[in-house]
């Protein structure tokens, strides 16, 4: 273990360079290398880009490097927040555990390998907290794909949604869905035009996926740039924003996009912008964009080539990390919604780079509050060892929610830490029933009556509030009558229904329509209408009735 964790405390410094909006460090942060990796034998070593990291119900972290373990394959790891490293497994030479690791629902960790399984072109994988390994796909290189480099992301539905970046289309990229069992399906193709080389889909509020393809589109100005994409839950993709490049906009966008509490998508790009040195981005879900930021070229002291995507903190501001920076090791910053960017931290402010160089792998703010992030390089170990390290903001603790939609009586897990004892848990101010599993994990059930809003837990210390809205999904019961021609009007019950937007007859929008409460909703079949089942759209997601209405002569 690092046992001489490394503190460096900033409280201000004004940037050099001027004309683009570039604040002054105006609060304290605490940056500290908590731990160089390889400082054991056999110890995971350089964390790489795609690395994604997650919180687990124990409150360590998880995730995989693609160097060191016993076989200099890489390895699985969980660390605490102060330092104490345990490996978990040692993966093969030929495997390639470039991707990290995502927590799911089960309390279990999925990930892949862009190596290794039955044809050596890649697997995705489950591991428990304990070390046991499963695999659930040996990935073929041909329907679904081959040589994943980036863990998926949990959906709402409980399963996984990943990116490859061969395809059947020409080696464009496709985006699949993988249930906890292993089933595996293809759900959307790129085919340059709507993208290629995919980024991670990240599921927003409204039920679709949303992510940006690194390269392909259809700009006049800059072909190949990249996109932003929209991918339904059936899995139709279509093209949000196609990059222009340098100099009015971004190019190559890279990492995941995140959806902040309000609601807008934000991202970075490697290059492009004023400077050609990269940029942070906004987009809604409905595609209007804004170029928020470019990273200057003088000296690169914002910060250059960001490689990864943000993280949405608790007050608000976005975090991220870019190349560049003072000393050439890059720099960790902070991002307003409104585009004024502030160096946080710069890499390599210590002799021989003990603080670590080099950070492209994605930061997680964790339930105690503070930034967590790791750097390819630098640390107490050399070039091929690197850093976790902590940035301390000031933020206090939250709850941490693992699924962030759900219907009236879904269990929904919920992370943080100071839970025993907990006397209260509220879905936006309505109490709900409750379960403290441990210190820091506790399940809860959406009471009936709950509404979108945040989620509240009390402990014996402190009322701890989620770091993001909980949407309470609308449900439908029943339907009567089961059938009818156009014009029936047809009663939907159900729950949560209050503020539908929409109401579809296999797939037709109804034109007429009256909530009538909570829990009832009249509308009228539409012309046009087909055999299908019924669903109500409302500001928490959409409800699907498990029967088809059927539409009759």
């Amino acid at each position: 273990m690092y046992s001489a964790a490394l503190k460096i405390i900033r409280s201000g410094f004004a940037l050099a360079c001027a004309a683009i909006a570039v604040a002054p460090l105006v609060q304290a942060q605490s940056y500290t290398a908590v731990y160089s990796y390889g400082t054991h034998t056999g110890d995971p070593r350089s964390p790489v880009p795609n690395g994604l990291m997650a919180q687990g119900r124990d409150g360590k972290l998880y995730s995989t490097t693609s160097l060191g373990g016993a076989t200099s394959g890489g390895a699985a790891f969980n660390i605490t927040t102060t330092g104490s490293l345990t490996k978990l497994l040692d993966f093969a030479s030929n495997e390639g555990a470039v991707g990290g690791l995502t927590l799911g629902s089960d309390g279990k960790f999925y990930g892949t390998t862009s190596g290794g399984g039955t044809s050596n072109v890649g697997t995705v994988f489950k591991l428990t907290s304990t070390a046991t390994r499963t695999t659930l796909w040996n990935f073929t290189s041909f329907d679904d794909g081959a040589n994943p480099i980036v863990a998926p992301l949990l959906g709402k539905d409980g399963n996984f949604y990943g990116v490859n970046p061969d395809n059947r289309n020409g080696d464009y990229g496709l985006v699949y869905k993988i249930t906890t069992g292993g089933t595996l399906t293809v759900r959307g193709d790129f085919n340059f035009t709507n993208g290629s080389a995919p980024n991670l889909p990240v599921q927003g509020t409204d039920g679709n996926f949303y992510g940006n393809a690194r390269f392909g589109g259809s700009s006049s100005s800059c072909s190949g740039c990249g996109v932003v994409y929209k991918m339904t839950s059936g899995g139709t993709i279509t093209v949000l924003h196609n990059f222009d490049g340098y100099p009015t906009d971004g190019s190559q966008p890279v990492g995941v996009l995140v959806q902040a509490n309000d609601g807008n998508l934000y991202g970075t790009t490697y290059v492009g912008g004023a400077n050609n040195q990269g940029t942070v981005y906004k987009i809604t879900t409905s595609g209007t964009y804004t170029l928020l930021y470019s990273f200057h070229d003088v000296g690169g002291s914002d910060g250059i080539n960001p490689w990864t995507g943000l993280a949405s903190g608790t007050d608000g501001n976005l975090y991220g990390t870019a190349q560049g920076g003072t000393h050439g090791g890059g720099v960790l910053f902070k991002i307003t919604p409104s585009g004024t960017e502030s160096v946080l931290y710069n890499f390599c402010s210590v002799s021989g780079c003990a603080d670590g160089f080099f950070p492209q792998t994605p930061i997680l703010q964790h339930t105690n509050g503070k930034f967590y992030g790791s750097v390819e390089s630098g640390g107490a170990n050399g070039l091929n060892g690197g850093v976790f390290y902590s940035l301390d903001m000031g933020l206090q603790p939250f709850a941490g929610l693992v699924t962030w939609q759900g219907a009236i009586s879904k269990t929904v897990e919920i992370l943080g830490q100071g839970f025993t004892g907990a006397t209260k848990v509220s879905f936006n101010g309505t109490k709900a029933s409750f379960t403290v599993v441990s210190d820091t994990y506790l399940t809860a059930t959406v009471p009936a009556g709950a509404t979108k809003g945040f989620v509240t837990v009390t402990t014996p210390t402190a009322t701890l509030t989620s770091n993001r809205k909980f949407f309470v999904l609308p449900t439908i019961t029943s339907f009567s009558p089961d059938s009818g021609p156009v014009g029936t009007v047809v009663t939907i019950t159900g729950n949560n229904l209050t503020g539908a937007t929409k109401v579809k007859f296999g797939g037709v929008k109804a034109t007429s329509f009256t909530v009538n409460s909570d829990t009832q909703i009249t509308a009228t079949v539409p012309t046009a209408a087909a055999t299908g089942t019924i669903q109500v759209t409302t500001s928490g997601g959409t409800a699907t009735s498990a029967t088809a209405f059927t539409v009759t002569p």
